[in-house]
């Protein structure tokens, strides 16, 4: 639905005097994801990690002429052909947009909240219901302050049904996004843990949810806690209450009859309105049957025929909440986002892989499997897609399945090829000869498109490093919410990332607005500048025989000492470069590398007799910042460096980039953060000095092996160390001293996590393999085994090991494959 930017204008309550004629379809409040810049209306907002009016002369030499901003600077005032929204808060400006549009839709709105299993239980509504009603629906988790009103704005002429999720954090949020969404069916999937830190109770948290409910017309929730019944009741809700229960002594309209749990399936037995019904679910967790409910009662309020909800039942598919990137063969990159397909999941897939193929000469080919339950017409629904494709620039699309194949001529404009199964495809052996391109995987899970990833991928053994891309970005704004607005961010990627794998982390922080990275050697620069990296690299510890790199990629060198300065003097001369940045290290106490407090009029005589180099920063290191003990010599090692950073600024007679901080810094002195600050382990997910809010970033995982009985007595692995005092069942895994295992974890020392429950290790850690007692766990052959991650931390390993976190996680062999995912 089209918007004139006059209609905006009144919205805002702005004068429409002096804005030019321009129409609105898009709102855009990140500047990365402009695809259509005429019809766009960007808000510049500014968080605690960042600011949108940053972007704004970006985004106006990119053809977007329409902004919504809270101040107005001075450098714009050449952009007269633009209009300027200006209000007091942008994001109440979206939100505002958002609930007026919202207004204009006499539609069932469907508004889910809780503290976990929300998006499971949006999508698997979507499933029931989707054959039914045409749905508007929030992408993946898209329920913050910013992504309800994105969300909303989605519903357009066709909708027959809206459905969002809302998430809060802390008081005060849910107001602004009831107003927003106005339901008039609420879900309340449950009230946990989960974003509990900024309540003082749980009683207080679910009251702040329930204000979502406050206009419905029904809530559907479970009878059976007592928690949500209080609080209904509270807010006067009860008697607008749709229950579901577990309980057949209850009186909820929905009930649970009987659970069945099988192998892989859970038969249901219910109750609705005194009528029997049986399906299966293709889960068997507690969680799933609960989400199940929460769906079922949706469906059955909004008079979907029964046959319908028990045949989809028994067809539910799995929420895939990431996006993995693997290593592909004839040098492809895999994509995999496979197990749901639809148009909204299809755009942010494709938003990803354009992310992601920029960066190299990468083609960019789609395999996508017909796109179930849109709720509109074929044709309708792939001209949609076939113009999403051609604004993605996508290079070529292979179609699977018999709905897309029939509307092939839609696709006309692109390379592109159709097969009626994934079994044709195969026998094809089209496959075979893809390569030098970016492959997204995208498929309904009933096409069984594991099949064609399995063809595609290299082949490693099933010991796996898993980096979560988005705990990178949470980690990485997490520290920038903590900078003065003008302090620019230098993130570690030395050593491969700290194991984590430098091009794929350092593509993330690039498009995250990172302002540099640094490096230990030229090498690991060039690598970077070879992977699509533009942003500024430091090199920490440059060799005078790679000079010729650091000129041939642009990187710019730490120079520590005079004879690291006259080398690249006289390779500057060589190469006729002019004010060639370069970085100054300055030794204030820990002694490894740099120049002292007396070097400096030297240094400053050499950098005056030459116009080749210039220096961009200078910079020293903390050798205690981490330990509280140490606050004397850490204060005094700043007060030095600010002394001789002044020194040399005043008689270079030109200003010279300041920094200090490392992370522990960061978290502990950010009061002497300067012009940068430099942020290394926390990135990944490791607090130098214990402070909370950090996520996890890399988890290691292996398989079992084969699982024996080894009777009391008896001995296990090398050196017969491994004595079994008891009849003992004993997994052996694979992992071992080869995959950067430390050996002094074997024989008891170390713990890893079988089907959520701690095994130690048994007898001494092998080359390829080590053995785990796991009596008491029930567990098979093939189940995955956590060596470390979220639920089995890293710095309790290093501590057992009597080492840092940085050494375990550098030490994963590069055999150890990484796959890295978005969620």
């Amino acid at each position: 639905m089209t918007y004139t930017i006059f209609e905006i204008a009144k919205i805002l309550n702005i004068k429409k005097a002096g804005l030019n004629a321009a129409h609105i379809n898009y709102l855009l409040t990140d500047s990365r994801n402009l695809l259509h810049p005429e019809e766009t209306l960007f808000f510049a907002i500014a968080t605690s990690n960042n600011d949108g009016h940053k972007y704004v002369q970006e985004l106006y030499e990119s053809g977007v002429r329409n902004f919504v901003v809270q101040e107005l600077h001075a450098d714009w005032e050449r952009f007269d052909d633009a209009n300027f929204l200006i209000v007091k808060d942008s994001l109440a400006a979206l939100q505002k947009i958002a609930a007026v549009h919202r207004k204009k839709f006499d539609i069932p709105i469907i508004a889910i909240t809780g503290s976990n299993g929300k998006t499971v239980v949006k999508e698997w509504i979507y499933q029931l219901i989707g054959s039914n009603f045409n749905v508007t629906r929030s992408p993946r988790s898209y329920n913050s302050q910013i992504g309800v009103p994105l969300s909303v704005w989605q519903l357009n002429e066709n909708t027959q049904v809206g459905l969002f999720e809302a998430g809060i954090s802390q008081p005060g949020e849910m107001e602004k996004l009831e107003t927003i969404i106005t339901p008039t069916i609420g879900v309340l999937t449950n009230v946990g843990e989960a974003h509990q830190e900024n309540f003082e109770t749980l009683k207080q948290k679910c009251l702040e949810k329930l204000e979502l409910f406050i206009n419905c017309d029904v809530i559907i929730c479970e009878e059976d806690n007592h928690l949500i019944e209080e609080c209904m009741e509270i807010a006067c809700l009860t008697q607008k209450r749709l229950t579901w229960s577990k309980n057949m002594s209850g009186t909820s309209p929905l009930q649970i009859k009987k659970i069945t749990k099988k192998d892989f399936s859970t038969q249901l037995d219910f109750i609705f309105l005194q009528y029997g019904f049986s399906t299966e679910i293709p889960f068997t967790d507690d969680a799933s049957i609960e989400n199940a409910m929460s769906a079922i009662a949706v469906a059955f309020y909004l008079h979907v025929p029964t046959a319908t909800i028990l045949e989809k039942l028994s067809q539910l598919e799995p929420v895939r909440m990431r996006l993995d990137v693997r290593s592909g063969k004839n040098n492809t990159i895999i994509i995999n986002d496979t197990y749901n397909s639809d148009y909204n999941s299809l755009s942010i897939a494709l938003d990803f892989l354009q992310q992601r193929s920029t960066l190299n000469s990468l083609k960019r080919l789609l395999i996508l499997s017909d796109i179930p339950q849109s709720g509109t017409t074929l044709s309708s629904l792939y001209h949609r897609v076939a113009d999403l494709l051609q604004q993605k620039k996508i290079d070529k699309l292979i179609g699977i399945g018999k709905d897309i194949s029939k509307n092939k001529n839609i696709f006309k404009s692109i390379d592109s090829s159709f097969f009626e199964s994934t079994d044709d495809f195969i026998s094809s052996r089209v496959w075979a000869n893809i390569s030098d391109e970016m492959i997204l995987l995208k498929g309904a899970r009933s096409f069984g498109f594991e099949k064609i990833n399995e063809l595609l991928e290299v082949k490693s053994h099933e010991t796996v490093l898993d980096v979560n891309l988005d705990a990178i970005v949470h980690n990485f704004n997490f520290y920038r919410s903590r900078l003065g607005k003008d302090t620019r961010l230098i993130c570690m990627v030395k050593a491969d990332a700290y194991g984590s794998g430098d091009v794929e982390v350092a593509k993330t922080l690039q498009h995250h607005k990172c302002d540099y990275l640094a490096v230990a050697v030229a090498d690991e620069g060039v690598l970077l500048r070879q992977g699509g990296i533009k942003v500024p690299i430091i090199v920490l510890n440059p060799e005078v025989r790679g000079f010729d790199n650091l000129f041939s990629y642009n990187l710019e060198p730490e120079v520590y000492n005079f004879r690291i300065l006259d080398a690249f003097i006289k390779e500057a001369s060589n190469k006729g470069a002019r004010d060639y940045p370069i970085h100054i290290k300055i030794d204030t106490g820990m002694h490894r590398l740099g120049f002292t407090k007396e070097d400096i009029p030297a240094l400053v005589e050499r950098m005056k007799n030459q116009n080749y180099l210039s220096i961009k920063s200078c910079f020293s290191h903390l050798a205690a910042s981490e330990s509280w003990t140490f606050d004397d010599f850490t204060t005094e090692q700043i007060k030095t460096f600010k002394e001789v950073a002044g020194q040399l600024e005043r008689q270079l007679g030109y200003r010279v980039m300041k920094h200090i901080l490392n992370s522990a810094g960061i978290e502990r002195f950010p009061e002497e953060q300067m012009d940068m600050v430099r942020l290394g382990i926390s990135l990944y997910g490791v607090s130098a000095s214990g402070l909370s809010g950090l996520r996890n970033v890399c988890t290691l995982k292996t398989t079992i092996l084969q699982i024996k009985e080894v009777p009391k007595g008896e001995t296990v692995g090398y050196g017969r160390k491994g004595v079994m005092e008891r009849d003992s069942r004993i997994a052996t895994i694979r992992i071992g001293y080869a995959d950067g295992l430390d050996r002094h974890l074997g024989n008891g020392v170390g713990k890893f996590l079988v089907n959520g429950q701690l095994a130690p290790l048994v007898g001494n850690v092998c080359m390829d393999l080590c053995m785990l007692d796991i009596t008491n766990i029930p567990a098979n052959e093939g189940d995955t085994v956590i060596v470390f991650g979220e639920e089995l931390n890293l710095v309790d390993m290093a501590k057992s090991l009597d080492t840092i976190p940085y050494e375990i996680l550098t030490s994963v062999s590069s055999r150890v494959k990484r796959i890295y995912y978005k969620e």
